[in-house]
């Protein structure tokens, strides 16, 4: 038998969609992998045989079989040889979306409907062995946000509801998850991501503290969708809008947790809900083993994004504890993404998408007038005046606060 390849997989699938086609995957047909040392492809795989092409650097994988002998996404056996077919390759992967085949001449090779399901925008299992891998909910999901018009078949969402039961998703380590909810968090509609993990069960195990905002009531006046959970949705999208970085959504997600914890008779304003959600945006950035920088910025809005709301009556020392709390002075950078999410945040809620929120542009504009201080001169005139230690630092605050003090005076003429 000799050897055939075939383009495989997200290739297939965007280029039928006209999309870019970003990676281009291949699978190898009839071959072992001394065949392809033979012609020169780099081997690159430890689990299973995968090749890099000589040239171009395109992945070329062996066709291969897979059996589940254990729990987890990490509990299968992998079967690589000549005999295995293209059919039988693609009956492992995830969607039919994700199970078609190009080959040489341009032909498509679809064996489990794929074109059709692309033609009906519908997410489907391409087998029932869709539930021995649980990640594969956490894809699904994350295509759900990237293809935000498409459905999910009733027939996988009881699949999915099934593993959730069965304690697959308990299974999957902390970096899994994040690699694929990071990579949710920045499609084109990250909250189809959260409402299919939620509609299938898998949410309320991968993130209570998430689940738990769903049905919370929110005042009305402030809130025109009332529930806490919808707001969460229409804040993620509004990241997305704005194409957000993903520290700044993945503090979006985390910025309301606090109201999950609310006590019934605070019912709907939520008091103390920002301090109350400070141990709970940590608890699952360590739970989820996030990058630090997510990490800290999902806290600091927790903790900060009522005060920035507040800070249009914030008087010039107010206005400085805000900035040295979020040390903005050091940290430029992370103090205009946490203004960024709060802008996302009033702006997620019906109706007031093109609010506008002049805080940031204020509190911005208060940060430059303390970068404009000049510490050396206030350092060098502070120790001519015989000023030492704590001293010299006490002046440079002053100096700053002043520097507030004169914007302040200025922005009321």
């Amino acid at each position: 038998m000799s050897m055939q390849m075939y383009l495989v997989g997200g290739a297939v699938r965007d280029a039928l969609l006209g999309l870019p086609v970003q990676d281009r995957d291949w699978v190898a047909v009839g071959a072992d992998p001394q065949a392809l040392l033979d012609a020169g492809y780099l081997p690159v795989g430890k689990d299973f045989p995968v090749f890099l092409h000589p040239q171009t650097h395109e992945e070329v994988a062996l066709a291969r079989t897979e059996r589940k002998v254990g729990a987890g996404y990490r509990g299968f056996t992998v079967h690589a040889a000549p005999d295995v077919t293209l059919e039988e390759d693609l009956a492992r992967r995830d969607l039919t979306i994700n199970a078609m085949a190009q080959a040489g001449d341009g032909s498509l090779v679809d064996p489990y409907g794929g074109q059709r399901d692309l033609q009906a925008k519908v997410l489907r299992h391409v087998s029932d062995a869709f539930v021995e891998d649980p990640v594969r909910i956490l894809r699904l999901a994350r295509f759900a946000a990237r293809f935000s018009d498409f459905t999910v078949a009733p027939e996988t969402v009881r699949l999915m509801r099934q593993m959730v039961e069965d304690g697959e998703v308990d299974a999957l380590v902390p970096e899994r998850v994040w690699q694929e909810m990071s990579r949710g968090l920045m499609e084109a509609r990250p909250s189809r991501m959260i409402e299919v993990l939620r509609d299938c069960g898998a949410l309320a195990r991968l993130a209570p503290a998430l689940d738990r905002l769903f049905g919370v009531p929110q005042p009305p006046a402030h809130h025109p969708e009332v529930d806490t959970g919808v707001h969460l949705l229409l804040v993620l999208d509004q990241c997305a809008k704005v194409q957000a970085p993903l520290t700044v959504r993945f503090a979006a997600l985390c910025h309301d947790l606090g109201k999950g914890e609310t006590p019934e008779a605070d019912l709907p304003r939520h008091p103390g809900h920002d301090q109350r959600g400070v141990p709970l945006a940590e608890a699952l950035s360590l739970h989820w083993k996030v990058p630090t920088d997510c990490r800290e910025l999902a806290v600091l809005v927790a903790r900060e994004h009522i005060h920035v709301h507040s800070s249009l009556t914030f008087t010039p020392d107010a206005q400085m504890r805000l900035l040295e709390r979020c040390d903005a002075l050091r940290r430029p950078e992370r103090f205009e993404q946490m203004l960024l999410a709060c802008e996302c945040d009033v702006r997620g809620r019906t109706g007031m998408e093109q609010r506008d929120y002049p805080q940031r542009p204020k509190l911005m504009e208060a940060l430059a007038a303390l970068q404009a201080v000049d510490t050396a001169a206030v350092s060098a005139q502070a120790i001519a005046a015989g000023r030492r230690g704590p001293d010299i630092g006490q002046a440079i605050h002053l100096a700053r606060l002043n520097a507030l003090r004169t914007l302040a005076t200025a922005q009321s003429m």
